[in-house]
C-alpha cells in the first residue's frame, strides 16, 4: 500500500503512467527498456529499476524482480509488441463500457434497468412459488 505523499512522488517518475494505492502502472517505453537493459546489459532488475528512478524502499525490493519475471515470460511469448500494448482486462475480465453518445448510453441503461426489474419479478415469484 502506498500512501498519497508516495503516490505523488512516484507520478512524478517518467516511468509510471499510474499510481493507485495498490499498484503502479509502468509505461510502455520504460518496459521495453527494461527488458533491453536485462538482456543485452546483464542489468538486475533491481539496478534497471534504480537507474530509472525509482526508491526501492518504496516500491519494494522484491518489485523489480517480480516485473521483469512478469515482462520476460510477456516478451518470449509475444516478442517485444506484447509489451508494447494493455494485457490487462483479457477474458472474464469486465471492460469499461465505451458509449459513442449520451442517447447510446441512455439507451442501454433503460434496458438493463428494464432487464433487471424483469429478474427481480421473476425472482420474487419463485420465492412466492418456495413459499406455497
Amino acid at each position: 500500500m502506498f500512501t498519497q505523499k508516495q503516490i505523488d512522488e512516484l507520478l512524478k517518475n517518467k516511468n509510471v503512467n499510474k499510481c493507485g494505492f495498490k499498484s503502479i502502472t509502468y509505461n510502455k517505453e520504460f518496459k521495453t527498456k527494461a527488458i533491453r537493459s536485462y538482456f543485452e546489459e546483464g542489468l538486475s532488475p533491481n539496478m534497471i529499476f534504480k537507474k530509472a528512478g525509482f526508491d526501492l524502499n518504496v516500491i519494494g525490493k522484491e518489485k523489480p524482480k517480480n516485473c521483469l519475471k512478469r515482462w520476460r515470460k510477456i516478451h518470449k511469448e509475444k516478442g517485444e509488441e506484447g509489451l508494447l500494448k494493455e494485457n490487462r482486462g483479457g477474458p472474464g475480465r469486465k471492460r469499461k463500457l465505451v458509449f459513442e453518445s449520451k442517447d447510446e448510453e441512455i439507451k442501454y441503461l433503460k434496458t438493463k434497468v428494464k432487464y433487471l426489474d424483469t429478474e427481480n419479478d421473476f425472482l420474487a415469484e419463485l420465492r412466492g412459488l418456495k413459499r406455497e
